[in-house]
C-alpha cells in the first residue's frame, strides 16, 4: 500500500480545499416580464422560457 513519504503542509491542503467552494448561480432578466431568471430555466414568474410559454402559472392567491 502506498504511504506519502512527507506530510502534507497545511497550505498545500488549504490550496487544494479552496477550488471546492460553491459557485453563485448566474442570473439574467427575463425579456417578458423584467423578473430575475436563472440561465437556461423557466421564468417561475410568468412562465416563458426562449420566447414561448411553457408553463402555466397560478395568478397569487390574495
Amino acid at each position: 500500500m502506498a504511504v506519502p513519504k512527507r506530510k502534507k503542509s497545511k497550505m498545500k491542503i488549504r490550496m487544494r480545499k479552496a477550488q471546492k467552494k460553491a459557485d453563485i448561480p448566474s442570473t439574467t432578466t427575463c425579456p417578458a416580464c423584467g423578473a430575475t431568471v436563472q440561465s437556461h430555466r423557466v421564468c417561475p414568474s410568468c412562465g416563458m422560457y426562449r420566447g414561448r410559454k411553457v408553463v402555466s402559472v397560478a395568478a397569487p392567491e390574495a
